[in-house]
């Protein structure tokens, strides 16, 4: 059996701006895809999200791009979402926010969760392409650890698309539907996640993570070797499955 040639952690360039909104607009239409895959028994199944369906997390992924598209709908949902972080026993500011988008959506069906999708996703992206770089550079962001302080463009850039993308496994692994990944797209943005995780623990490691969006890489030499499917690579990193080792690391996606 031939042993995997390992990428070195440091070569992989990181998702900068330009290249992140190339792929926010192909992850937006895989989204799109996704739900127009869904049978009408699916949107009420339970997903790896506590407490929200398929229904929920379609209704959250839908609400967070309003707020992306338009300024004062965000400052709204973050305004009106507060009195909820509570009540939902959240911890940061944006779990009410998430609760917010899920609440006013409840009533919406399938369909037009879809076409509300069609029509803001693009909006969503135009605003988050266009955000002045001298915004984006501002270090606003007091995210949980391992992450830590961060840029406005950590979100804008790479963090919204990342939460789009692991709802989408969400929902298709609550349907049972096909799952698209290729390594082009989804690739791209597992290799962006596992620099990330490397960066955050700096640790040595072997890392073959298999799949269509796969690849092997190492940090120094020595260290844990690990073998586990792509997808699930992140999603247990997202705190969606058992973690062991270095896999313990969390990354919030």
């Amino acid at each position: 059996m031939t042993s995997p040639t390992y990428a070195d952690i440091t070569t992989i360039p990181r998702i900068e701006h330009k290249e992140a909104m190339r792929i926010a607009a192909v992850e937006s239409d895989k989204f799109a895809a996704a739900l127009r895959d869904l049978h009408s028994g699916d949107w009420g199944k339970p997903t790896a999200c506590a407490l929200w369906d398929v229904h929920a997390v379609a209704a959250h992924i839908v609400g967070s791009a309003a707020g992306q598209a338009s300024v004062p709908e965000f400052v709204r949902q973050v305004r009106r979402g507060k009195p909820l972080i509570a009540e939902i026993g959240g911890q940061y500011w944006w779990d009410g926010m998430n609760e917010l988008q899920v609440r006013e959506r409840t009533a919406s069906s399938p369909e037009q969760l879809m076409a509300e999708w069609d029509k803001i996703a693009p909006k969503a992206i135009d605003a988050r392409t266009k955000l002045p770089r001298p915004i984006a550079k501002l270090p606003l962001l007091n995210l949980p650890a391992p992450v830590g302080r961060q840029p406005v463009a950590y979100l804008f850039d790479v963090g919204f698309t990342r939460d789009v993308w692991m709802h989408r496994i969400d929902i298709v692994r609550a349907a049972g539907t096909g799952l698209d990944v290729d390594a082009a797209h989804d690739g791209r943005l597992i290799a962006d996640i596992v620099a990330e995780w490397a960066g955050t623990h700096g640790k040595p490691f072997s890392l073959t993570l298999t799949g269509p969006a796969g690849g092997s890489y190492r940090a120094g030499e020595g260290g844990e070797t690990i073998e586990i499917d792509a997808v699930e690579f992140c999603s247990v990193l997202s705190g969606r499955g058992e973690a062991t080792g270095l896999l313990g690391h969390p990354l919030p996606l």
